[in-house]
């Protein structure tokens, strides 16, 4: 049994590889703005609502892993992926790509995102949450490394009509086919130990709360802040990627920075889980919280090349370090029951950081004609969660009921 927790484990990261196409938005974004004479705003609706989908539904895709197990929601995943990249495919036009990409493959990574990180921390103790949700979830970051240079070369070639046909075929068979090696343990199951342990001891959720009782704490509410904080700055840059290496460091090759990004978000999301589980989710969170701050500050004097690509790495760290904190962040606080759904609505912060990053990003860029305004509010926005997570996730801690 050992071996199925750790099947569940890989093919959730293998979900995750394919649902990661939207953190290579920028390569898309760029054919678009060149081939298509797209606005950067315009480029970034079907990102910034793909991005909203994405987060609303989480609520009752988790719903759905919690009470029919993971299984039914990839399935739904694998369809609506299918669809809507089809879709895509013959309408290049903002209303058409605003539907089939933001709207139908935006609820394909709510279904998909949602079933395989609950699914895999439940079959481990609670001591291993941050390192097993790191490995679910690197998938999704790590995704740009194929995604961005594949999609380039693709593009180059056949043009960006087929790009998504050829795209939409590869993500429904992948994620239909590992759907069947990923489901819940058995009732009976003893959770895995991993022969090795850590000095930070886990906070543990009295009971498992459930959605209405979750959300009436004020723990929610700090958290909900935080993680909004966290991805904000991270979707801004993802999504404004080439643009922001070309015009501040000259550099001409869209998926260099887009995959350099992704390795760094691999990375991210890899080690900072583990990071937590040894230092408490709240001193790792308000360390990636400084290291974006600094990086923000000086952004758009890195005219150098290499320091721009260094730049932009320790925000893709920072960045896919919290997406691995947070899933165990809302274990910890609140229980394995309603995982599913709880950690779905509290994911519904990144889609507001996906609409407001973005959003900003793109009108910063057409209005002033560079990024001085985004790296700005980037900054003060990632100042603001070092401190609350030093002082408010710790006291949001004493707000939850019964917590020990």
């Amino acid at each position: 049994m050992m071996q199925s927790a750790w099947t569940v484990v890989f093919a959730g990261l293998g979900v995750n590889l394919t649902l990661g196409f939207l953190y290579a938005w920028g390569v898309i974004a760029a054919t678009l703005a060149k081939d298509f004479g797209w606005s950067a705003t315009q480029t970034q609706i079907p990102y910034i609502l793909a991005s909203l989908i994405f987060a609303l539904s989480m609520v009752p895709a988790g719903r759905l892993q919690d009470r029919k197990g993971p299984r039914t929601a990839l399935w739904l995943s694998a369809l609506l992926a299918g669809v809507g990249f089809l879709g895509a495919s013959v309408t290049l036009t903002v209303l058409g790509l605003a539907f089939f990409f933001g709207v139908l493959f935006g609820l394909a990574m709510g279904f998909g995102y949602a079933a395989p990180t609950p699914a895999a921390i439940k079959w481990f103790h609670p001591q291993h949450r941050g390192f097993i949700s790191g490995i679910v979830v690197s998938g999704y970051g790590i995704a740009p490394v194929y995604i961005a240079p594949l999609a380039h070369a693709i593009i180059a070639r056949y043009g960006l009509s087929r790009a998504f046909l050829i795209f939409g075929c590869l993500f429904a068979g992948v994620i239909f086919a590992l759907s069947f090696l990923i489901a819940n343990p058995p009732a009976s199951w003893t959770p895995v130990v991993l022969p090795f342990g850590k000095k930070h001891v886990a906070l543990k959720a009295a009971k498992d709360f459930t959605p209405k009782e979750m959300v009436r704490t004020r723990a929610f509410a700090l958290l909900w802040v935080l993680f909004l904080l966290g991805t904000f700055a991270g979707l801004l840059v993802i999504g404004q990627m080439p643009r922001i290496a070309e015009e501040i460091a000259g550099l001409e090759y869209g998926f260099v920075p887009v995959a350099l990004y992704a390795v760094a978000n691999f990375l991210g999301r890899m080690s900072w889980g583990t990071v937590s589980d040894r230092l408490g989710r709240g001193k790792a969170l308000s360390l990636a919280f400084l290291i974006q701050t600094i990086v923000f500050f000086v952004f758009e004097q890195l005219t150098n090349p290499v320091l721009l690509l260094v730049g932009k790495s320790l925000v893709g760290f920072t960045f896919g370090g919290m997406l691995a904190v947070f899933p165990a962040v809302c274990a910890d606080f609140f229980g394995l029951k309603n995982l599913g759904v709880n950690y779905g609505i509290l994911f519904t912060a990144w889609g507001v950081g996906g609409i407001i990053g973005p959003l900003l990003g793109g009108l910063s860029r057409d209005i002033t004609g560079g990024h001085t305004v985004s790296f700005l509010v980037s900054g003060c926005a990632s100042l603001l969660g070092v401190f609350l997570s030093l002082l408010l996730l710790k006291r949001g801690k004493d707000d939850v009921p019964g917590n020990t």
